[in-house]
């Protein structure tokens, strides 16, 4: 029965179904015979989470334990929050309604740095203390993963664990010792942290002290307790067979932005783009089996009612089981009505097979990631793209009926001229060309659509060590590009430069910069990476009265011998071989697929042995 005071505020709030809970595939447990209470929060609205994949696999693989129960919250928008506050209602789960003080663990999920205010804003709604030096026992853990876990610094004092790496084996062994602990009794807050401690992959922040030059840049980052590792290896999962997708999601009541049964194909990639964090993140790739793939994908649309299935990955097109996996696919999606799409194609492998494969129900958008405007600078970040292959594509595309294609771009990349910002523009009109050179296309129209982003430099890749654009470079290069466009078949959207610049501070900063965000929250700041809440004009003015600068952070070149304030957090690829990928890209030098050839980055320690048998074709 719902609390009055909810009742209440679900009555005032424009969109209630985000509260309510109650969506088929809920899972519901007795509470009072639970070992172990899991509140897993998304620091964003409910449509943005119930869009998250990772979710939906921690969800299923702690309900899966008989005596443990994960429930979900999600941060409320800004007129429930507001409500909340009134009333003094804290922040709940959807499923039993009960305040986050009431669970053992409450983990939060780090996807976004520009959502690290929003986690702020959940702890006081919850009213927990944000500092994990100011929760004793009595407190729940505090726990994150994520991608942005692999330079959590900025947040760290905020947590009492912090996930490394793939967290479908951490997070049951975070459960399991709390599970211990609550039966031994009496377990202080420090043994139970050094416990979990010794799980694979799990980083204690109160367990390390970091200390500084007068420069301020990093001197050391030390451990401070007996036992801890001088450096954090991520966790990883070695075979993903080992673990089946999920085949039970929560179907929205409210629509999510990616409302569709979804299926993991791959993790990792091959490709070694030196923009993309997450390529570096999650090697090795690895792949799941097709006929386990296909049953999955069976069962998910049976079990939840979806008519969409997103074969979910990186870089979908490079598993080498495709054509068979979408073969299998097609022998029961159709009578389904079920239709496949595949979100991270590749135009060097994109096929007339895999249109004919992917469109039998209903044809879905294409949308391609050409990342720069020149060859050259393709050649910088490892693109290995050619203008051919993007003819290629886009004639194919076009040969079947499309006539329309986004393309992907960024700006502010390394070593980029205002030359390499015509590209983007040229690029995009050879198409609109291309497209009326098909002959039996004339007579339609065609769109072409640009979506450009402004380059934001990350922990743990070769451009870890370059100095983000200005927010004065990155206006010009965008002006340029409106100016540069000269057909109205061409749509130009491209991103704020402020939000970027932040989340380029965040990506690279350290732990002073927690009471920043701390104090910008207090002022206001939250929901962040919404345009119509971001008050860019007040976090300039809590750095400043901090004494902090964030230029600092993001805008000055990383020495390639200067301790990183993640320089204790290992994922498995080595500083020499960012160091060396760097070296390339200012040469222009590219770097081959690492399934065509081993490029000696270290991630296959990781495994134990080597990350592909090169005695197979693989190419």
């Amino acid at each position: 029965m719902f609390d009055p005071k909810l009742k209440e505020a679900l009555g005032r709030v424009q969109k209630p179904g985000r509260y309510t809970g109650g969506e088929p595939g809920s899972v519901y447990k007795e509470k009072e015979k639970m070992d172990v209470r899991f509140a897993f929060c998304f620091p964003d609205t409910y449509e943005v989470g119930m869009s998250f994949l990772g979710e939906k696999i921690l969800y299923e693989l702690l309900n899966s334990h008989e005596n443990w129960w994960c429930e979900r919250a999600f941060m409320p928008w800004l007129d429930m929050k507001a409500e909340m506050e009134r009333l003094h209602l804290p922040l709940y789960t959807m499923e039993s309604k009960d305040p986050l003080t009431d669970f053992d663990a409450v983990g939060f999920t780090l996807q976004y740095e520009l959502s690290y205010t929003n986690i702020l804003a959940m702890l006081d709604l919850a009213g927990i203390p944000f500092y994990a030096k100011d929760r004793d026992e009595s407190w729940p853990l505090i726990v994150a993963g994520g991608p942005c876990a692999c330079n959590s610094e900025p947040i760290a004092d905020f947590f009492d664990v912090i996930q490394l790496g793939e967290g479908e084996n951490q997070l049951p062994g975070i459960c399991t010792e709390i599970e211990k602990a609550k039966k031994e009794g009496g377990v202080s807050k420090k043994e139970l942290l050094r416990r979990i401690a010794k799980i694979p992959g799990v980083y204690i922040p109160a367990f390390y002290d970091v200390t500084y030059h007068e420069d301020g840049t990093v001197k050391a980052i030390t451990p401070n307790e007996p036992g801890i590792p001088a450096v954090i290896t991520k966790a990883i999962i070695k075979n993903l067979n080992d673990f089946a997708p999920p085949t039970n999601f929560v179907v929205p009541m409210v629509g999510a932005i990616q409302d569709r049964a979804s299926v993991e194909v791959l993790r990792g990639c091959v490709r070694g783009c030196r923009f993309c964090q997450a390529g570096f993140l999650y090697r090795p790739m690895r792949q799941r089996d097709a006929d386990l793939l296909n049953r999955a994908a069976k069962d998910l649309c049976a079990n939840t009612g979806y008519e969409e299935l997103s074969l979910s990955s990186l870089s979908t097109s490079d598993h080498s089981q495709l054509e068979e996996l979408l073969d299998d696919l097609n022998e029961w999606a159709p009578e389904e009505h079920v239709s496949l799409s595949l979100p991270s194609l590749r135009m060097d492998n994109f096929s007339q097979s895999l249109i004919e494969k992917t469109n039998k129900v209903r044809k879905s958008g294409l949308t391609f990631a050409a990342e720069a405007g020149t060859q050259r600078l393709r050649d910088v970040i490892n693109k290995n793209v050619t203008w051919d292959e993007i003819e290629k594509t886009c004639s194919l595309a076009f040969a079947n009926g499309y006539s329309s294609v986004k393309l992907y771009f960024m700006m502010g990349l390394p070593t980029e001229t205002m030359e390499d910002i015509e590209g983007i523009a040229e690029t995009a009109q050879k198409v609109v060309d291309l497209y009326y050179s098909i002959p039996h296309a004339k007579g339609r129209g065609v769109q072409v659509t640009i979506s450009c982003a402004c380059f934001v430099p990350k922990p743990h890749t070769p451009f870890q060590f370059v100095p983000m654009d200005t927010e004065e470079t990155l206006r010009a290069k965008q002006k340029h590009l409106l100016e540069s466009v000269r057909s109205r078949k061409i749509k130009v959207n491209y991103h704020d430069s402020k939000t970027s610049f932040l989340e380029g501070v965040f990506a690279k900063g350290d732990r002073r910069l927690a009471p920043v965000i701390l104090e910008a929250y207090k002022r206001g700041c939250y929901f962040d990476g919404w345009e119509e809440c971001f008050k860019y004009d007040t976090w300039m003015q809590t750095f400043a009265d901090l004494g902090v600068d964030p230029k600092f952070y993001c805008q000055r070149p990383i020495g390639l011998d200067e301790v990183t304030p993640w320089a204790h957090m290992d994922y498995g690829v080595t500083h020499e071989y960012l160091v060396r990928e760097y070296n390339k890209a200012l040469a222009a030098q590219t770097t081959q697929p690492c399934n065509r050839a081993c490029h000696g980055c270290g991630a296959n320690h990781l495994l134990g042995g080597p990350c592909f048998d090169y005695s197979k074709n693989l190419v």
